[in-house]
């Protein structure tokens, strides 16, 4: 009989190694992008978060940040590294309570190694600790933040979230945020949601704010400076708290002149909409100089260049009407944007109709008239125009014609029962322009592909046939301008990337 001397050590190596489980072979760093083909590096793979807690503090006379962000997710792979979007100095990373290695690469991506591999489905908190000056940052040739006289402010369209704290940076990873701010007495700092509070010790103030609603990333947004703050409620009861910055010269008054019908807005666009999604509501005026206004949740940011010609009520209706449609529901991929622009726009032909200066059917008589064949106008597809042509003009006025000729095809009550329903169906979540056309034939009982391709997937106009089908002027004639038609145009400015030299319209 023979026996086998097994060794102390080599024993312990066998045990090790039946201890280990079969799956650690399949730990793997997260993707550096969620997969938009738009933005191959926005967003990461590997984790979803939950909710962000940011805690700053601002020198708006130095334009620094010293920030805390802490991040609660949950992996959705194992994961050996993962990413966060960010662009600002880091002093420190923990993950799960021990530091983390870390290291920058690309333009904005912050790769971290956890002292431990994170198994699928684990939750996670993520603690990062950092500080710098926002505007000296650029990715991509360009900032998000703005600075302002006696501040900064962080607001644009796809991305703002990495010159102020980290993040998974796309709509696809919506979270609740908490925000508390501490800068010098006399200094206000507005964010998104519900102001939960202020103190103040030793000359600076502390202000928090909450959104307790999912949030995507380039919707939470960030102003520091000098405000005059006003407060009411909707007839429904929603609170609103608008800001004007103290220094908007002529234009002071017909910004308060728009913002201060905010509640009055949103009331009517519940109507069509459904109730408000939200707890708050409101808006703010910066003493910036981009020309474009934006949809961050809650509190949508206008530049003071919206009011230069007098009141806009119209730029606060497509503002609020993102609430539902890009904010409460916002897109899958950025190809999908027209669901973001194409209803916002026709948000603003309600109001106009609301308000007696040219129906919706009008404008879109009017825009389908005012570009013929041969306008490039016709080759930008709202249904998937491509990163270049995201914030096309196209995008808007042909989108909101889409609307109207999906509108006069489906009839009145199939096509409102739209409007409230979607908002609904996808509550705090995601969906593309496939999803809404599904969603449209089913309420409908119509099949829509032929309409939709037409209106939103051609690079050509359409042609007399199929207009005429969706009962839009056909005549050849010219169409008179609708009445609202310069208010609406007032609000574009410049199409394109304010921050990339482009000029600014709303979003």
């Amino acid at each position: 009989m023979h026996r086998r001397i097994i060794a102390p050590g080599a024993l312990t190596a066998a045990v090790l190694l039946l201890a280990i489980p079969a799956s650690a072979a399949s730990y793997a760093p997260g993707a550096p992008g969620i997969g938009d083909p738009y933005y191959p590096a926005y967003g990461n793979g590997g984790y979803d978060v939950s909710h962000y807690d940011l805690r700053l503090k601002y020198q708006p006379a130095t334009d620094e940040l010293e920030g805390t962000a802490t991040l609660v997710a949950r992996t959705t792979q194992d994961l050996s590294r993962f990413n966060l979007d960010f662009l600002l100095d880091v002093d420190e990373v923990r993950v799960g309570g021990a530091k983390a290695s870390f290291r920058t690469s690309g333009e904005h991506e912050l790769e971290v190694t956890p002292k431990t591999p994170l198994a699928k489905g684990t939750p996670v908190t993520v603690v990062v600790r950092y500080r710098g000056v926002p505007s000296s940052k650029q990715a991509y040739g360009f900032t998000s933040w703005h600075r302002t006289p006696d501040g900064g402010v962080a607001a644009n369209e796809p991305e703002a979230a990495a010159w102020w704290f980290p993040s998974n940076d796309h709509p696809l990873d919506k979270a609740t945020y908490d925000v508390s701010v501490l800068v010098p007495d006399g200094t206000q700092a507005i964010s998104n949601g519900t102001l939960q509070s202020t103190s103040s010790r030793l000359g600076w103030t502390r202000w928090n704010w909450r959104s307790d609603k999912p949030q995507a990333t380039y919707l939470a947004t960030l102003a520091v400076g000098k405000f005059d703050i006003t407060t009411g409620t909707t007839e429904s009861g929603i609170p609103v708290l608008n800001a004007y910055s103290k220094d908007l010269g002529a234009n002071a008054g017909s910004a308060r002149a728009s913002l201060e019908r905010t509640g009055e807005v949103a009331d009517f666009l519940a109507g069509y909409f459904g109730p408000y999604p939200y707890n708050a509501l409101g808006g703010y005026v910066p003493n910036t100089t981009t020309g474009y206004a934006l949809e961050t949740q809650t509190r949508p940011y206008y530049s003071p260049r919206q009011f230069a010609n007098g009141s806009n009520v119209s730029v606060v209706v497509h503002e609020l009407a993102h609430q539902w449609y890009g904010d409460v529901v916002s897109l899958k991929r950025w190809e999908d944007i027209w669901i973001h622009e194409g209803f916002a726009r026709y948000a603003q032909w309600l109001w106009s109709e609301h308000e007696g200066e040219g129906t919706a059917q009008e404008l879109a008589d009017y825009v389908y008239a005012s570009h013929p064949a041969d306008d490039s106008f016709w080759t930008v597809k709202p249904g998937d125009p491509g990163p270049d042509n995201q914030f096309d003009i196209a995008v808007y006025d042909r989108g909101a014609l889409a609307v109207q000729a999906l509108r006069n095809e489906i009839g009145d009550e199939a096509f409102f029962a739209i409007l409230k329903g979607w908002p609904q169906k996808h509550a705090y979540g995601n969906a593309s322009v496939a999803d809404f056309q599904r969603y449209a034939e089913e309420v409908s009982g119509k099949p829509l592909a032929a309409l939709f391709d037409t209106w939103l997937f051609q690079p050509s106009k359409p042609a007399t046939s199929a207009a005429r089908t969706a009962s839009v002027a056909t005549s050849g004639g010219p169409v008179t301008q609708p009445k609202s038609w310069k208010k609406i145009a007032a609000t574009n400015g410049a199409h394109g990337h304010a921050e990339r030299g482009t000029g600014g319209r709303e979003h």
